[in-house]
């Protein structure tokens, strides 16, 4: 039907009358959206009347106990999410308290909301993360006590098993200050130092030795409470006191290691972060996981430390190990005007030679560097692998304009595997792949040592002939 387009010039042009008719009518039977409607009404009253309608809001949410389905849940955390705005922009700047307040309740919403639901999606923890990003938005605004907020913190985060409160000493930094962060930090000394309870041996009955049972039991107690000790000596600055709840091997994990020289580096001690990060690279040992966090840190070390070769070294080291495209350019920013030309030439030796291949052609695809990429499958494409779809079609596609043989060889593969391996489910894929070998046919004029284009449908109609559910797509 002709009209005019949907759009908020020509919706506002209908005048106020019949956008509210119309409006009555879009959330007639829509609890979620009426709700809506009536906190926009209730905005225009002031902050007071607002945070009353969300508290309202709370209580129903507080109060369900029934499942919440996949299709509810994406509901609830869109209308979750709105409420947060509408917080941050109808309250906060005028009731930064009241503001705050209501994040927190929101907050305390997270462990009922996650017993009635599945949130393998994550919907209810972007709209939690979304709350304490609000609250430290508001943060350096809030007029509390810092003990009584230190306290408030420490209760949260023993109780939450559900991670809402993760973040939340980074995010209330400011408002807790010098005496709220030294509160919270003698709160949690003293209970991790408190005797064992019976209930927290309980849980660990079934070990008989009574030594190994309150060391299994003190850990499982503790571990918020390090959690705690650690977030409040980052934000003290006491880097000495968040090293000391790791042993010196753990430390050295490629998982901590880069935090704690982070943290060593940030404070000064750029020596002592080098010591710490060279250890952990030492005793990494995995081929297949990339360290890019301790390379990093190792980078930031060697600079901080001003050993300029050093870290040319170790960045060509990164290089050409891993292809790591970051690591060239900062290696080459590096060098003296013309020695980077050289260097160019190298690394483009070094992806040539580089195995797999994939690997390599994962590089050039990142890169953009078609020349190198067409120069690659030219002298290597037999050992193309035409499983890796992933990377071969969108470099095909990026091939294709300016080096269309080697698109085409490219696409081959692909097609050739899908036959071999008889991919059933990848022959509409091998199909596509075929009309375009057969599209830039058009503008190759020398296949070189190659199959022409109809050399190639020769050998697969002899090689594949009963393949029909592949010949009736390419048809």
């Amino acid at each position: 039907m002709a009209g005019k387009p949907l759009n908020k010039t020509n919706l506002t042009a209908l005048g106020a009358e019949t956008l509210a008719e119309l409006l009555l009518e879009a959330v007639k039977g829509d609890a979620a959206r009426q709700r809506r409607v009536r906190m926009a009404l209730a905005a225009d009253q002031g902050p007071e009347a607002v945070a009353s309608d969300v508290r309202k809001r709370f209580a129903q949410v507080r109060r369900g106990r029934s499942f919440i389905s996949r299709k509810s849940q994406k509901k609830l955390g869109q209308e979750l999410s709105n409420l947060v705005q509408l917080i941050e922009t109808r309250i906060a700047p005028d009731a930064p308290d009241k503001a705050f307040e209501l994040f927190w309740s929101q907050l305390q919403l997270a462990e009922g909301i996650y017993e009635r639901t599945d949130d393998s999606w994550g919907t209810i923890g972007d709209t939690m993360r979304g709350a304490m990003e609000a609250i430290g938005r508001l943060a350096d605004r809030l007029d509390a006590n810092p003990e009584s907020l230190a306290d408030d913190i420490f209760d949260a985060l023993t109780e939450d098993g559900y991670g809402a409160f993760d973040n939340v000493i980074h995010a209330l930094a400011p408002a807790l200050g010098p005496t709220g962060l030294a509160t919270l930090k003698a709160r949690a000394e003293t209970a991790r130092d408190a005797p064992l309870t019976t209930a927290d041996l309980a849980q660990y009955d079934y070990i008989s030795n009574k030594t190994e049972r309150e060391t299994r039991a003190r850990q499982w107690r503790n571990r918020t409470l390090e959690i705690i000790l650690q977030d409040v000596a980052d934000q003290q600055g006491d880097v000495d006191t968040w090293l000391a709840q790791y042993t010196p091997e753990q430390l050295t994990l490629h998982t901590i290691a880069p935090a704690a020289a982070t943290r060593l580096l940030e404070a000064g001690r750029a020596e002592e972060a080098l010591m710490l990060i060279e250890t952990a690279i030492a005793d990494y040992t995995s081929d297949w996981l990339d360290p890019r966090e301790l390379d990093d840190v190792h980078f930031a070390c060697l600079d901080a430390l001003g050993r300029k070769h050093a870290l040319l070294q170790a960045l060509w080291q990164r290089f050409t190990k891993r292809l790591c495209p970051d690591a060239l350019r900062h290696h080459l920013k590096l060098l003296p005007d013309f020695d980077d030309i050289e260097a160019e030439d190298a690394a483009r030796q070094v992806v040539l030679a580089y195995e797999p291949i994939e690997d390599a052609l994962s590089y050039c695809l990142t890169t953009r560097d078609m020349p190198l990429a067409a120069q690659l499958i030219g002298t290597r494409h037999a050992e193309i692998d035409g499983d890796s779809y992933e990377i071969l079609t969108p470099l095909a596609e990026a091939l294709a304009p300016q080096h269309p043989l080697q698109a085409v060889l490219l696409w081959r593969a692909m097609i050739d595997f899908a036959l071999t391996r008889q991919r059933k489910g990848r022959y509409g894929h091998a199909s596509r792949h075929l009309q375009s070998c057969a599209a830039a046919d058009n503008t190759i004029t020398d296949y070189g040592p190659h199959l022409s284009h109809i050399d190639y449908m020769a050998r697969l109609r002899a090689d594949h002939a009963r393949k029909a559910s592949f010949w009736e797509r390419v048809r």
